[in-house]
C-alpha cells in the first residue's frame, strides 16, 4: 500500500491492510505506524525485501513508485491508482470505484461518494456567491514558495471548487512555479490558500508557512487584509489527498475558509 489517500479509504471501508511506507504517515493514520502493520520502506523506496516477505495478495501504488512498477509487479499483483489532477473529481471516482470493485463494497462507496459530490455542489454554490472570489494557491517549502495554478495537483481549487485563478498562466509541473514575495503583491490575491510542506516532511529548523509569509510584501494582499491566507492541512492536501477521507477533508477546510 503506498498511497496514502487509498489507505485512508480502505481504512474507511474497513479493509485490511498488511504493509505500509511508516515515514511521514499523515497523523490521521497514526494508527499504522504500530507494530501490527509491516513497514515496506518509503513512498519514493519500496521495501522489495519485506514486501517479498510478506507476498502481498495486492499492491497499490502511485506517482512516486511509478518507476518500480515492473519491480513490485513480481512481487504481487500491482494497481497503478494515482488521480489525474487535470480531471481530478472523474479520476478519483474511478479509483474509489475500483476499489469498491476488488473488495466488495461498490455500495458503501457509492454512498460515500454520493456525500462528497454534494460537498462539492453545495461549496461552488457557495463561492459563485462570494464577490471577490480569485484565489492564488502556494506550497511553502521552509523559505520557498511554489505557486500552483489550474490543472495541478493542486487545482481542484479552481476547477472543481469554482474560484477564479488569479494568474491563469502557471505552468502546470510537480512541483509548481518558484514564486517571490513580489509576485504575491502583484498578483494581489482575494484568497491566498497555503500548503506548508514543512509542516509534514520538514526537518528541525524548518520555518513554518506562518514565519515565511509574516513580512510587509505579503501583509499588503488583499487576502491578508481581510483574514483569507488560508492554511490547509497539509496531511490530507501533501500526504494523502485522493481518498475517500482526505477528499471530504479538503472539500471541508475550503468550505470552513469561507467568510
Amino acid at each position: 500500500m503506498f498511497d496514502f489517500g487509498v489507505l485512508d479509504t480502505l481504512d474507511k471501508l474497513g479493509i485490511n491492510v498488511t504493509g505500509v511506507p511508516q515515514a511521514n504517515i499523515p497523523t490521521y493514520l497514526q494508527k499504522y505506524k504500530s507494530e501490527a502493520y509491516v513497514n515496506v520502506g518509503s513512498l519514493p523506496e519500496p521495501d522489495f525485501e519485506k514486501i517479498s516477505e510478506i507476498a502481498p495478495d495486492l499492491i497499490i501504488i502511485s506517482g512516486r513508485q511509478r518507476e518500480a512498477y515492473e519491480e513490485l509487479a513480481e512481487l504481487g499483483p500491482t494497481i497503478y491508482m494515482a488521480v489525474d489532477p487535470s480531471r481530478y473529481v472523474d479520476s478519483f471516482k474511478e479509483n474509489m470505484r475500483t476499489l469498491g470493485k476488488i473488495f466488495g463494497k461498490e455500495k458503501e462507496v457509492e454512498q460515500e461518494l454520493a456525500k462528497i459530490d454534494q460537498m462539492i455542489a453545495d461549496l461552488r454554490n457557495r463561492v459563485t456567491q462570494l464577490e471577490n472570489k480569485n484565489a492564488l494557491v502556494i506550497l511553502v517549502n521552509d523559505r520557498s514558495i511554489s505557486a500552483f495554478g489550474p490543472g495541478s495537483r493542486f487545482g481542484l481549487i479552481y476547477d472543481v471548487f469554482g474560484f477564479t485563478p488569479i494568474d491563469p498562466n502557471i505552468e502546470v509541473s510537480t512541483h509548481g512555479m518558484n514564486i517571490s514575495f513580489e509576485y504575491l503583491a502583484e498578483k494581489n490575491p482575494d484568497y491566498l490558500f497555503v500548503i506548508d510542506r514543512g509542516a509534514v516532511v520538514g526537518g528541525e529548523g524548518v520555518a513554518s508557512a506562518q514565519q515565511t509569509l509574516d513580512n510587509e510584501l505579503v501583509k499588503m494582499t488583499k487576502a491578508y487584509k481581510n483574514g483569507n491566507i488560508v492554511y490547509l492541512d497539509a496531511n490530507y492536501w501533501y500526504l494523502s489527498g485522493g481518498g475517500l477521507v482526505s477528499v471530504s477533508e479538503m472539500i471541508q477546510q475550503v468550505a470552513n475558509s469561507l467568510r
